[in-house]
Parts: structure tokens; sequence; C-alpha cells
């Protein structure tokens, strides 16, 4: 069964019988990108997969967006997902820092959109307080409930496992964002 979502022709996967919905986390970054795959049956969390998309330093700002939608796109092709989420930006003091991660933001829902996947957005706080309880938690706080959550994945990196925990946050709302969908 499928819900349609508040965007024209896209749609929130309502799980069948034996099959995980797959859920792709993103954690925009114009260094790193990080990417986590979960499956989800239930109220039941599956590792599936995660890692980093790394771009060249020394590349130009558009070469790197190339290369995070190159990255992007395998990860896609190769897991599969039914949906995706991805961590809004949060505005910092460095305009120019902000401004390329808002590009490669871009980029990062991009991907899943033209896949045909509907793309959800989470601020940090709420990630962090879905996984940890708290909205301004630790990243060694997210890793140790992620082990907890997730016990067979083993991120290596912060970005994969930020975005493992993104993907969470979104198994956990996803429900209620569906809900929402079939109000209207």
């Amino acid at each position: 069964m499928r819900l349609l979502c508040a965007r024209p022709g896209w749609v929130y996967q309502q799980g069948t019988m034996g099959r995980a919905i797959r859920i792709l986390g993103i954690d925009p970054g114009l260094r790193r990108t990080g990417w986590g795959v979960i499956g989800v049956e239930g109220n039941r969390l599956i590792h599936v997969g995660c890692g980093s998309v790394a771009t060249v330093d020394k590349a130009g700002l558009a070469e790197r967006l190339v290369q995070i939608h190159d990255g992007l796109a395998r990860v896609i092709e190769e897991f599969q997902p039914d949906e995706a989420a991805v961590e809004a930006t949060f505005v910092n003091k460095d305009a120019s820092a902000t401004l390329k991660l808002g590009q490669a933001r871009g980029v990062a829902l991009l991907i899943p959109a033209r896949a045909g996947i509907a793309v959800s957005e989470y601020a940090p706080n709420l990630i962090k307080k879905t996984i940890v309880g708290a909205g301004h938690a630790e990243k060694d706080q997210i890793r140790a409930m992620l082990r907890v959550l997730l016990p067979k994945a083993d991120p290596p990196s912060h970005d994969a496992a930020d975005a493992l925990a993104i993907a969470i946050c979104h198994a956990h709302h996803r429900q209620s964002l569906a809900l929402k969908v079939a109000a209207r």
C-alpha cells in the first residue's frame, strides 16, 4: 500500500508482509557526506549499510558537488531505498561555509528526489532528541545509542553515524508524517 505525500507525485511507502522498508539517511557536507541505510519491519530496525562520500579538497566547488552526486547515486542504485531523510541545515557564523553546505545539501535532496524517493528533512536537535533523548547530545552519545539501536552497525566515521541517526529519526517519525498526509 502507498500513501500520497504532500508533494505531487511523491509517496510514502507502507510496508508489505515480509518486506522491510529501506530508509536512506543523509548527513550532507562538502568535505564528507555521510549516508546510512536501515531497514524497518514494524518496530524493528535493521542495519543495512553506511559510509560516506568524500570529496577532493583541492577540487573546485562544482567538481566536489559532482562527486557527492555520483557517490549518492551509487548508494541509491546499490541499496534501493524506499524513503530518504536529510538533516536540515543550521546557519552558523560563517556565511560562506553555510552557503557551501547548502549547496551540498541541495545535491543530497536532489539525488533521491530524482530517483522518485520521498525525502523528509529533520532538524539536528530533533534527530539528537529522537536518538538520545536530549536535543543537544554529543557525537559520542549518539554513537553509544546507535550501538544499542543497531548492534550490528559499526559506522566508520561520525558522518556515517550521523546519517544512521537521521535514518532512525525518520523511522520513528515516518508514521506520523504518513498519518498527516492521509488526513489531508
